[in-house]
């Protein structure tokens, strides 16, 4: 009898509240002996957990060193991977997934038996390139890291195409790519009504531009709704948001609900405007998860010129694009809706609602990990 790899799942994140990686655990976890290691508490279903210090830190912030371009420097010195290193035992692992590419040099470092495959969630030499000083001091060390680490992980994955393409086309690796995709949801097409009710659910941060939404609606006809939930990430905009908000008919507010219920909630509505503000690379390229939520919930879509989403709308035909980013553009398209037209997207999203579902973006992982696992000898 062989007896299963023991896989590591690594994160300098909250792995029982971070998205992406809880679904590797939930795929992995009846397949191979899995560990994992990240702040806080053990997730469901693991053998294993190894915790980092909450106050652990898992970026770049030695600013003398990253001035004189010791990266090496750098990288030891980050405060997750001083205390990974002590937690982690060498050469135990058979399979390592490490997740975002700060941890890819310590997961090389542990020595896996069968390789390390490296599971990147954003292109991390562009992250923050809307800031000069980061573009200055912290793009070249992460550059650094890629050509250093990238080429000896035995398999890559990413969020998106446009930036497996950059990942390929900067350091010669074959990315695959993973969306962030929701869960799949058992869920029918409600009807449109005599109103076409939109709506935006998004973390409250001012470069979001959420005003531009509540603008659009200042012209829209009265057969036009749009609710907003909002989280508090940033109070007060979120205050203006409401204050904005209360001038204009069609528009409101109302409060957030636990992550488990929203796709129920989205289900009430009929379309969702999923725009992100293309204020650096990875933005540009985003697949956000809230697009996935409305393909789950069978809504149709309203994006922005995003490359990947429109890729992903017009392929299977459940929303439209705007033009640009402004308010004007989206007022436009608003004008535009018929109850037949959103119907249709509905019925779309409806039948995309499996292919791009989590469980069949995430076969891919389970692929990857599943041939490095093939080297394995039989057991005597």
């Amino acid at each position: 009898m062989t007896e299963r790899p023991l896989l590591l799942i690594l994160s300098f994140s909250p792995i029982r509240s971070d998205p992406r990686v809880l679904k590797q655990v939930e795929l992995f976890k009846d397949k191979y002996r899995l560990a994992t290691c990240g702040y806080g508490a053990a997730p469901e279903g693991v053998e294993e957990h190894y915790a980092l210090p909450e106050d652990a830190q898992g970026w770049a912030s030695d600013k003398a060193a990253l001035i004189t371009r010791r990266y090496a420097k750098v990288y030891n010195g980050l405060s997750a991977v001083v205390a990974a290193r002590r937690a982690l035992p060498k050469a135990r692992f058979d399979i390592i997934l490490a997740n975002d590419l700060n941890t890819l040099p310590l997961a090389l470092e542990l020595q896996p038996r069968l390789g390390v495959h490296s599971d990147l969630h954003e292109f991390a030499p562009r992250e923050k390139d809307e800031d000069p000083k980061w573009r200055l001091f912290v793009a070249p060390y992460l550059r650094w890291l890629c050509r250093k680490y990238l080429p000896k992980a035995a398999s890559v994955t990413t969020v998106s195409d446009g930036i497996a393409a950059q990942y390929s086309k900067d350091y010669g690796v074959d990315a695959g790519v993973v969306t962030n995709a929701a869960p799949y949801v058992e869920g029918e097409v409600h009807p449109v009504g005599e109103k076409i009710r939109l709506i935006h659910s998004a973390a409250g941060q001012r470069y979001r531009k959420i005003e531009n939404f509540i603008e659009a609606m200042r012209t829209a006809p009265d057969w036009l709704t749009l609710d907003l939930i909002v989280m508090p990430n940033e109070p007060d905009y979120v205050a203006e948001l409401r204050e904005l908000a209360e001038g204009v008919p069609g528009v409101k507010l109302r409060d957030p609900v636990p992550y488990k219920e929203l796709v129920r909630t989205l289900s009430e509505y009929d379309v969702s405007i999923v725009f992100l503000p293309p204020t650096n690379f990875n933005l540009r390229n985003a697949l956000p998860n809230k697009f996935f939520e409305a393909v789950q919930a069978r809504l149709g879509v309203i994006v922005g010129p995003s490359p990947a989403m429109v890729a992903l709308v017009e392929r299977y035909g459940f929303g439209g694009v705007t033009e640009d980013f402004s308010a004007a553009k989206l007022s436009e398209t608003l004008h535009s809706l018929t109850p037949e037209l959103v119907a249709t997207w509905k019925k779309a999203a409806d039948a995309a609602a499996v292919p791009l579902s989590a469980e069949s973006q995430v076969r891919l992982w389970e692929e990857k990990i599943a041939h490095l696992a093939q080297k394995a000898p039989a057991a005597g």
